[in-house]
This record gives structure tokens, sequence and C-alpha cells, in this order.
């Protein structure tokens, strides 16, 4: 195949882990013990990887005690906290696999959930902002109130058995997480160790249910060879040193969090540092002041906030060095003010996604800032990647294309869902992510948009990020969306949501008149609104699906007849 043919592969002498993450977090706990390994902001905690040890040991055996056993699922529904990150690494141990729950589902959601993995044990936090965990289980399992702690026989969740609540507090029918933590006897370490040589690093370890934008998330089925490594490579990218310190305010149980956080820190004996149960921008900037935090991930909407937070001035950032920005396309703006006033002169863009544990692009902290700020990088070690068209074929270089990519990070599959399995990956091993993207002649990527987001107006193809892009670079614009809603005429036609920055005044008019001349016609959105916010998912993507369905609510329109 040519050069030119839209086809990368990360060669790489840096060879992948070969090993469960059980036994490279026993390694990486003897060879950091005295380096601190977690610190909970917000639960006053600091724990050295020796002490990480002992507690995640603890529960391990507590969690066998139990009469867990590998390969059975356990579902933790919890804010940020440290019981979430002793249970990701104690049910590697046991060979458990760990179930993410989204911290906003609700009660159907948390039923769906656990029911479509058949989770044998859940482990929850009381509540969280509006959300009373305890009150929505008791919902869904009327049978906890009568059952013995670990005996729950429920007709809803046919499958659960176990409920584990954080906290002091008592609740009927369930278990105390603390309780797990006691000491284990000499047999019980005995048997764990000897399970550690029975487990296998392609085994499954972790589901994450992918949001779907329509029907039923799946859950994508993760290895320890999946997320492992690819925290490890993650972690080299932004080159993360033992005694780094990574503030982590993205949600541990997205792959941001979990994989790219807190294994990306496991792997390089760095500091994982939680500066609150959630998001909150003022809590990460005092949080990297007092801890000299040298590294930060957020998504886009995270550095906007923090770096528009009235207090931002009083904070020393100067410890920070590196980090990452990504979950959604970042404004090139944005990425500058990071690397001018937040000190990240090595900040990086990762792009990916759940089924591929999740990042396969990631830009280098030596690559040209306007390489930096307008692509998001390069292939991954060991991963390859391809761009192609409707027809499956590779594209020449620059051509945009759905991008496809194969090697160690592709998931198992969906759990329970070979027929959705399939139309994910291909027979060659190729996982259709449903992103356009372009390579270009040095093996930059550049994602354009999503397949279904791209807009067709009058036969003309656009993408809603080159116009984002544009609209941003206005001095009062904050930030902006740009969606395609039906037309009659046209098929399609554009639509800007656009959050004006606090203090400024903005009108269509305007909009328009930055737009003239500057870029086609036909790429000047016809209907432009003013906003507060947008609708997001807890991550922090926004749903573009919902902004186009409020505009054609609003306009009273009907999807297009097109032939």
């Amino acid at each position: 195949m040519s050069s030119t043919a839209s086809y990368v592969h990360g060669a790489s002498e840096k060879q992948l882990i070969g090993q469960t993450i059980g036994r490279f977090f026993d390694e990486a706990c003897a060879s950091h013990a005295e380096r601190e390994a977690l610190i909970v902001r917000h639960q006053d905690v600091r724990l050295t990887y020796a002490q990480l040890k002992l507690k995640v040991d603890a529960l391990a055996c507590g969690l066998m005690r139990l009469g867990l056993e590998p390969g059975d699922r356990i579902g933790i529904w919890s804010q940020n906290n440290m019981e979430w990150a002793l249970t990701q690494f104690a049910t590697a141990k046991a060979g458990l696999v760990l179930v993410n729950i989204n911290p906003a589902y609700r009660r159907s959601e948390l039923e769906y959930a656990l029911n479509k993995v058949g989770c044998r044990a859940l482990i929850l936090s009381p509540a969280f902002k509006t959300s009373n965990y305890l009150e929505m289980i008791a919902d869904l399992a009327p049978e906890l109130g009568h059952c013995e702690p670990g005996l729950l026989r429920s007709h809803r969740l046919p499958a659960l058995e176990m409920v584990i609540r954080m906290g002091a507090d008592r609740s009927p029918g369930m278990l105390n997480f603390d309780e797990l933590l006691r000491a284990p006897a000499r047999e019980e370490f005995a048997a764990l160790a000897v399970l550690s040589e029975r487990l296998q690093f392609d085994d499954p370890i972790n589901i994450q249910f992918t949001s779907g934008t329509t029907g039923h998330p799946k859950g994508a089925t993760l290895s320890h060879h999946n997320i492992l490594n690819n925290g490890y490579f993650v972690g080299e990218a932004i080159k993360l040193v033992p005694g780094d310190r990574l503030c982590i305010p993205v949600p541990l149980y997205h792959c941001f969090g979990m994989v790219m956080g807190n294994l990306g820190c496991l792997t390089h004996g760095a500091t994982m540092v939680y500066p609150a149960e959630a998001f909150e921008p003022l809590a990460v900037l005092e949080t990297v002041a007092q801890e000299r935090c040298s590294a930060l991930y957020g998504v886009p909407t995270m550095f906007i906030a923090a770096l528009d937070h009235p207090r931002f001035a009083e904070f020393d950032l100067s410890s920070l060095r590196t980090g990452i920005m990504a979950g959604s396309p970042c404004p090139i703006e944005v990425m500058k003010r990071v690397i001018g006033k937040m000190n990240m002169s090595e900040v990086t863009i990762a792009y990916g996604m759940t089924e591929t544990s999740p990042v396969s692009f990631q830009s280098g902290t030596d690559d040209p800032i306007d390489r930096r700020v307008s692509t998001v990088g390069r292939v991954q070690p060991h991963l390859e990647v391809k761009i192609v068209d409707t027809d499956g074929r590779i594209v020449p270089r620059g051509t945009p294309g759905e991008l496809c990519t194969r090697g160690y990070s592709v998931m198992l599959g969906y759990w329970g869902d070979e027929a959705k399995t399939r139309e994910a990956i291909d027979a060659g091993g190729w996982m259709h992510t449903g992103d356009l993207a372009i390579i270009d002649d040095e093996g930059y990527c550049n994602i354009v948009g999503r397949i279904k987001d791209m807009v067709i107006r009058g036969g003309e193809n656009i993408y809603p990020r080159e116009i984002e892009e544009f609209l941003y670079a206005h001095p009062k614009v904050l930030d902006v969306q740009v969606v395609g809603i039906p037309d009659q005429r046209f098929g399609e036609e554009l639509c800007a949501w656009i959050i004006v920055r606090e203090g400024e005044g903005l009108t269509e008019d305007e909009v328009r008149a930055y737009c003239q001349g500057q870029i086609a016609h036909y790429k000047i959105p016809r209907y432009i609104r003013f906003v507060d916010s947008f609708p997001m998912t807890v991550t922090g993507k926004i749903q573009k699906f919902q902004i186009r369905q409020k505009m054609k609510e609003e306009l009273g329109l009907d999807e297009a007849k097109t032939a």
C-alpha cells in the first residue's frame, strides 16, 4: 500500500505489559511503597502505595469472603471517592468484573444496567447531589427491607444477591463497605495469592456502558490488557514520572478517570489526586495550588469553567506542566489559554472511545503548538488506524472518512450482544468508530465530526466542527455548538447555539456580519440562538441530538423528505 493511503500504525520500542492489573499493582506498590498513591481532598484521605495495597488486599479478601468468584459482575454506583479507587483495584485482584454505573442514572437505568450484565453484587454510595441511591435501590428491591444482608432475592433484580453500602450507617438488608476492609486471615491472603496465579490478562475485568443516543446503552467489555496498557501509554504520552501528582476531576466511572487517570498513575508511580466528589472549578483550582499538582485532566468545558472562574487569578498554578484535554473536540482558543494561563505548556489532546479502552490518538508534549491545537495528534503505540469510505475502502491521505482502529485496545465485545458487537467490530478486527476523520501526510489526525453529525445542505457536506472553531474566535463567544436541522428546500440547514461571555451582548446580525466574507455562504448558520448552557452527559459530552430536537420542536419542523 502506498504511503499516501490513510493507514497508520504505532510502531514502538516500548513493549505492551503482559500482566494482569493485580500482578502489576503488587509490583508497583512494592517499587513505590513510600510514595503517595492517593489523595482524596474531600475525604481528607492520604495513602502511600504501601497503605493503598493493604486496603486493596483487605477489600479483595473481603469480597472473596462473601463468596464472589472470578467472572462475577459487581456494580459500583458512586461519585469520586476513595472507595471507588479501592474497589477498582480490589475487583481486579479478585478477578471480578467491575461494572461502572453512571452516578446520574435513575431507577429504570439502574435496573437495566444491573440486569443486562447480571450483577451479583452492587457497591453504592448512600447519595449524591439530587440522587438518593439508598432510596432508589430500596424501591427497585423492596425485599431488602426484610432479607439477611448478602442474601437478597429480588423479583425485579433477579441476579443481585448483595448490596454493599458506603458510610458508617446501617441500612436494612445491606452489607457495610468498611466491614469488608477488616484485616484478612492468613489463609485468605494465601487464597488471594493462589488466585493471582490463575487470572489471565485477557480476562474481562470491566464493563462500561456507552450512552446510546438511541435505544439502550451497550456494555463495552474490557480486559486487564485493554485498560492497563492504555493507561500506561497515555501516561507515557504526557511524560508522567514517579512523584508526579495528577489532578483527576473527571468521573471515575468513565475511562478518562479510571483508565487514563488511575491506571495512568499506577503505571508511573504517580499520585492520584481527587479534588472533589464531582467537577467543581474552585475545588480544582484550590487542589492544584495546595497539592502542587503537576498534571491536570479535563474535558474542554471543565477547563473553560476553571479559566473563567472569578477567583482564577488568586491561585498559583505554576506547578502544572502537563495534562490532557479530551472527551469532546477542543476549541483552539481554549487550548491556547490553558497553555498560556494555566502553565500547562505540555498539555496534550487525546481522542478515543470507551470501546477502545479509550485512547487511540494523542498529541505529543513537544508537538508544535499549531499541531497540538488543531489535531488529536498521532496514533498511539501498538495500534493501527485506517480511514475508510462508505464502501469500506481506504481513502487517500487528506480525505475524510470513517476512522477504524485495531489492536490491543479494542474491547472484547458488548456484553451479551453478539449482533451489536459484529456491527461494531468487523471480521478483520477493526473497530468502526462512527467518527469522521482526516489523516494528513505526517500522520496527524483531525476529527471532523460524527458521521451522524455531518450536515448535508443542498449537496454540500458541512462539518459543524469547522464552523464552531470559526465562531469560537469571536471575542464575545464563550462556547458554541452547531447542528443541522431539517429543511424542506436544502435538506438541512445549520443552527448555532451560542453562550455569550459574561457582561457581553451579541446579536444574530453581529454573528452573521462576522461570518460574511470569511466563510462560505452555505456555512453561515441560518438559525442562531443565545443560550445559558448546552444539554450534556455527566462526562461533559454535549448532546447534539437534544439541541436538534429542541430546535425542531421550536420551529415545528419534521425531518426533511430526502430521496
